[in-house]
């Protein structure tokens, strides 16, 4: 996913010059937007919003401009809504993605403010934040949840204390939740080795999950490592919807 940071003078300054309403939505903290995707929501054209700001330090991550809170945002959220009243009847949705969405103690205001323009939601998330995932779930046509690493590994992986246990929680809210869902692991062997890897998807299989996606890491510099043909046709096995993708 590329984040489009251009300021957004193609729909005016007024949006940005307007008194802000009293609604909570305005404090999200948004780092970037783009304006039109067909992956990051299957099966729907949509936007992407890009929140500002992520508590872990993952050394492969994709976005690493978006991981302090405190930077400086490319727009605010009433310019945000000011392009999505443009692109009404035109998308099918609009994804919340980051960083980490549910950093933001104002995703379920927006998530609200977006759903009355007539927009799906999707929401591309870490599961660190179960409590804030729940209260966002009702307000959720589809979630990406990222597992980062056999949970043995994921202080490792997140370089952040015991960060699997909010996992494991939204995980299991997640499928309760009968919302649609992709659950997604980036991968590389500098991570972990393929036998964690495939006890880590047995343990997912195990929990319910039916659709997961292994994406190819990058470590440094970009570096792929092809899985043995016999793993893929496993993991084909254990879940109903496989995909392997590469960065």
């Amino acid at each position: 996913m590329r984040i489009d940071a251009t300021p957004l003078e193609a729909i005016g300054s007024a949006a940005g010059a307007a008194a802000h309403s009293a609604h909570t939505a305005d404090r999200i903290r948004v780092g970037g937007l783009t304006r039109l995707t067909s992956i990051d929501f299957p099966g729907r054209l949509a936007a992407v919003v890009f929140c500002q700001g992520c508590p872990w330090r993952c050394g492969y991550c994709h976005n690493p401009d978006l991981i302090p809170a405190g930077a400086a945002t490319a727009l605010d959220w009433p310019q945000v809504m000011a392009f999505l009243r443009t692109r009404a009847g035109l998308l099918d949705g609009v994804v919340f993605s980051g960083g980490e969405p549910t950093l933001q103690t104002a995703l379920s205001a927006a998530l609200d403010e977006t759903r009355s323009l007539g927009f799906e939601t999707a929401l591309h998330t870490a599961g660190m934040y179960p409590q804030r995932l729940a209260t966002a779930l009702p307000l959720l046509d589809w979630v990406g949840l990222d597992i980062k690493a056999p949970w043995s590994r994921y202080a490792a992986v997140s370089a952040a204390r015991n960060s699997a246990i909010p996992v494991q929680e939204s995980l299991g809210l997640l499928l309760a939740s009968g919302t649609p869902h992709e659950c997604r692991t980036t991968w590389h062997a500098d991570l972990f080795p393929v036998g964690e890897l495939v006890a880590m998807a047995l343990d997912l299989a195990e929990r319910g999950v039916r659709s997961w996606a292994l994406q190819a890491g990058r470590v440094g510099a970009l570096a792929e490592t092809d899985l043995p043909a016999d793993v893929v046709r496993a993991f084909q096995g254990l879940f109903p919807h496989f995909s392997l993708r590469q960065a």
